[in-house]
């Protein structure tokens, strides 16, 4: 069998293609396992590696805990399916391919209504605190939307939502939920996941109804500065492509078959 290979990078995109379907897989299955999934709705795409017309989308009325590997529809910009079969759900479509046709650092693009985000979004200031460590890291990251337009039925909303974003790689959406972006999949994944956890500790500690121990601006500036000095790697490796592959195994022990 023969393999696609992209001349100018050198990369075999069969094999990126696939890859990027099991990890795209993994995601759906994993946002089940910690709860950030609401049924048949939200969305996670990517696009497909070699091509700038078209992303990974779900046929509609699946279930994410039924995702796996094979069962993505390649839709493209223009709303067409290029491969696969399944009903486009339009919201999907609205909000995500406008992103990854304007967001060169899109490639993933996951939008979820998980519960302390979305609550979090829910509050007349929806902002995150700065009140530790791991509420800075998300926060340099973070910008807000505190516009609710309505359901995403036209791709005007997607664009609107692009421009927003600007370089961000985190948006909290206000009346709504959250969305993360990255290069790739583990990147999405890692700053969902995070995000989740951020909005959970924040709305746990306001819940205790005591004053809130906010990191002075001193600290905030030094933390953001050595966050953004991230040339530290472990073999090479960021830390959101190690964390996905420790969730990947786990998935391997107990639903093997996301990757099929």
């Amino acid at each position: 069998m023969s393999s696609t290979m992209d001349p100018t990078a050198g990369i075999d995109l069969d094999r990126a293609r696939l890859q990027a379907r099991i990890d795209l897989a993994a995601a759906h299955r994993l946002a089940v396992m910690h709860g950030f999934h609401e049924g048949i709705f939200n969305h996670f795409t990517l696009r497909v590696p070699g091509h700038n017309d078209r992303y990974y989308q779900i046929p509609f009325g699946t279930h994410w805990s039924e995702v796996t590997a094979s069962c993505f529809m390649e839709i493209g910009y223009d709303g067409t399916h290029k491969a696969g079969s399944g009903e486009i759900e339009q919201s999907c479509y609205c909000i995500h391919a406008p992103i990854h046709e304007l967001s060169d650092h899109s490639a993933a693009v996951f939008h979820t209504h998980m519960p302390f985000a979305s609550a979090l979004a829910r509050l007349e200031d929806q902002h995150i605190l700065p009140i530790g460590q791991t509420e800075l890291g998300t926060m340099m990251k973070t910008c807000y939307d505190e516009t609710y337009t309505g359901p995403a039925f036209d791709p005007a909303e997607g664009r609107r939502l692009a421009s927003h974003l600007g370089d961000h790689t985190v948006m909290m959406m206000a009346n709504h939920g959250a969305l993360t972006v990255g290069k790739t999949v583990a990147e999405a994944y890692d700053r969902l996941y995070y995000l989740e956890r951020v909005a959970q500790v924040q709305l746990y500690a306001m819940w205790t109804n005591r004053p809130l121990r906010h990191l002075p601006q001193a600290t905030v500036d030094k933390t953001y500065a050595e966050f953004r000095d991230a040339g530290r790697q472990y073999g090479g490796r960021s830390n959101a492509d190690w964390h996905f592959a420790a969730l990947k195994r786990i998935l391997d022990k107990k639903e093997p078959d996301y990757r099929d």
